[in-house]
């Protein structure tokens, strides 16, 4: 009994030792992301393609989301309102919760199923393959060729995704509203335009979600660099980095939100 129960306090020690170097390993990683992403202003090239690769071919994804997200808020808000004849109130109820909230949140949990999970098996695909190490053998440091593009292109592109799911989601929000419950298309703009504050709604919904980037990218490209180099390896990496992603977005959120909104 005592044999089993000290064998437990041994595991659950070398789990947390383990974990805590594997974070000291993922922060070091950073700091060397860091360091070479001046590099990254000599070579373009590779960010623009980058860019495509995690924004453009997230695009779709984003829209559709952001037009269903926007249309059921907007019933749900008007069923919500009717009753106290508030219905006008619909729009900004939609826009604020589509800037602060939604926007960022949602678009970061997308891009981290969509392109984390892309670069974490893209990058864990090519250590597998010994790719990365063939190019350190040709004096081509793959930090720089490989992990800092993917990085910045994923920072790079989340406020810019996060910008287009409020707007296509207050356009859904606008076709529900106004089309087909009938509210009045005056009043949906007047309300939203004279209750959003620039500071405190758009431009903190942008630092929310260049945060949830941040985060995301970083965890994406990490452990794709650290994985197993077996397709199991492989597969278990894809999977920490949605899981660890969506979580942490979620935790930073509260944050984020008990600094920028509270007292």
């Amino acid at each position: 009994m005592m044999n089993a129960v000290l064998e437990r306090f041994r595991t659950i020690g070398h789990r947390t030792l383990s974990s805590i170097r594997r974070l000291g390993r993922g922060h070091l990683f950073l700091l060397n992301v860091i360091s070479v992403l001046a590099g990254m202003m000599t070579r373009p090239g590779l960010l623009i393609k980058q860019m495509y690769s995690v924004g453009v071919l997230t695009l779709i994804i984003i829209v559709v989301a952001g037009l269903f997200v926007g249309m059921v808020m907007a019933l749900q808000s008007y069923y919500a309102l009717v009753d106290f004849g508030a219905e006008d109130s619909v729009s900004v109820m939609v826009v604020l919760s589509l800037l602060r909230e939604l926007g960022p949140v949602v678009t970061g949990l997308l891009f981290a199923g969509r392109a984390g999970s892309a670069l974490t098996a893209e990058i864990g695909l090519m250590k597998a393959t010994e790719q990365l190490s063939g190019m350190e053998m040709m004096a081509v440091n793959p930090m720089q060729r490989v992990i800092a593009p993917r990085f910045l292109a994923s920072f790079l592109s989340m406020p810019l995704l996060a910008l287009i799911f409020s707007a296509v989601g207050v356009i859904g929000a606008y076709m529900v509203a106004v089309m087909l419950l009938g509210l009045d298309d005056g009043a949906f703009w007047s309300q939203a335009q004279a209750h959003v504050d620039v500071h405190l709604d758009i431009v903190n919904g942008i630092i929310k979600s260049a945060v949830f980037g941040f985060v995301a990218a970083w965890i994406a490209v990490f452990e794709g660099y650290d994985c197993i180099p077996t397709s199991e390896g492989l597969g278990q990496a894809t999977t920490r980095t949605v899981v660890y992603s969506s979580l942490a977005i979620l935790g930073l959120d509260f944050v984020l939100t008990a600094l920028m909104f509270g007292d």
